[in-house]
């Protein structure tokens, strides 16, 4: 699972447009003072379920996970605890707070912001009994040890991560919550087929695309990764040759364009997310984009930065979904 982080560069350009009880470092070990089942004894007929569970994380640590987390710090693993029904002790924010994952802000309003990085007092101050950090990079050097001091800590992928789907079981497994996980992906499973099909039947093979325009930049996703496995693996929408060719190398959820490539792009149907802090109108002036099919149709669509297209999970995505039935099917 190789997810790019893109709230740095988020950070960057919104920072331009402006735009319960912490457990002890001991249940880290080995299963060391834990209660999971293999350390129990006694009748099983009598005895009380474990209060923990002892999972090993994605950097060999055996974590133990207390029973019912409450006060849970999951930063930028949000989505996943929207979708499970829960809700964290803090949110994901950059900024100073004034930037949060807007598209979560139904279900996360009220949720105090915590800075990304995750400070180590930061983190301290809400007693989380908690922590699940989505890659290594998160607790490189003696993070990690700083962190288990405070709760334990559950780091869910070794590297960095793209696979939303694998990423969501584990975190729904660390918060025994697999099976309603299941339930949930289903669920998506169905209202992307049912998408698919609407699509299939109303635009046929025409081509699709997102672009991302900052003030220096346009970027397009990669077709696998981000909004483009949702484009072009979920919904089965036709991938511009520009975009296959920058998806062969490319490793990134987003990757900046060309001017001249861009100028030459087929796209049928183009939805434009705009970090570029102009009106939406003052983007399409520039020449560059007049040649585009979509452009000379009139099947541009406009998104701000604060909308879902920018992120990966399934709230994410099903919001996007949402949107590409909407325009498309122009059911707004």
């Amino acid at each position: 699972m190789n997810k790019k982080r893109i709230y740095p560069l988020l950070g960057l350009l919104l920072g331009a447009a402006i735009v319960g009880i912490g457990c002890s470092s001991t249940t880290n070990n080995s299963g060391e003072g834990s209660n999971s089942p293999s350390a129990s004894s006694g009748s099983s007929a009598t005895a009380k379920p474990a209060a923990e569970r002892v999972m090993k994380d994605a950097l060999g640590h055996e974590v133990s996970i207390p029973a019912k987390p409450e006060r849970i710090i999951a930063s930028y693993l949000e989505d996943h605890l929207v979708a499970l029904g829960v809700k964290p002790a803090a949110q994901w924010s950059i900024n100073n707070g004034k930037s949060v994952q807007n598209y979560l802000q139904k279900e996360l309003k009220g949720i105090p912001t915590i800075p990304s990085d995750l400070p180590f007092e930061s983190v301290m101050s809400f007693a989380p009994d908690l922590i699940l950090v989505d890659s290594a990079e998160q607790v490189a050097g003696d993070k990690y040890a700083q962190y288990a001091k405070i709760a334990p800590t559950f780091t869910v992928g070794s590297g960095v991560n793209n696979d939303w789907r694998q990423e969501f079981m584990t975190v729904a497994e660390v918060l025994n919550k697999s099976e309603e996980a299941k339930k949930v992906l289903v669920s998506y499973d169905l209202k992307v087929k049912e998408a698919k099909e609407k699509l299939k039947q109303e635009i046929g093979t025409k081509s699709v695309a997102v672009l991302w325009v900052t003030n220096k930049n346009v970027y397009v996703p990669n077709e696998k990764l981000s909004c483009g496995d949702v484009l072009y693996r979920d919904l089965g929408l036709t991938v511009p040759e520009e975009i296959k060719q920058i998806s062969k190398t490319a490793t990134a959820n987003w990757n900046p364009i060309a001017m001249e490539k861009l100028a030459q792009m087929n796209i049928d149907y183009m939805f434009i997310v705009n970090s570029k802090g102009v009106a939406n109108e003052e983007i399409l002036k520039d020449p560059v984009w007049a040649g585009i099919p979509a452009v000379k149709n009139g099947q541009v669509f406009q998104y701000d930065d604060t909308a879902s297209w920018l992120y990966t999970g399934i709230i994410a995505n099903s919001q996007m979904v949402d949107n590409v039935l909407e325009r498309i099917l122009k059911k707004i």
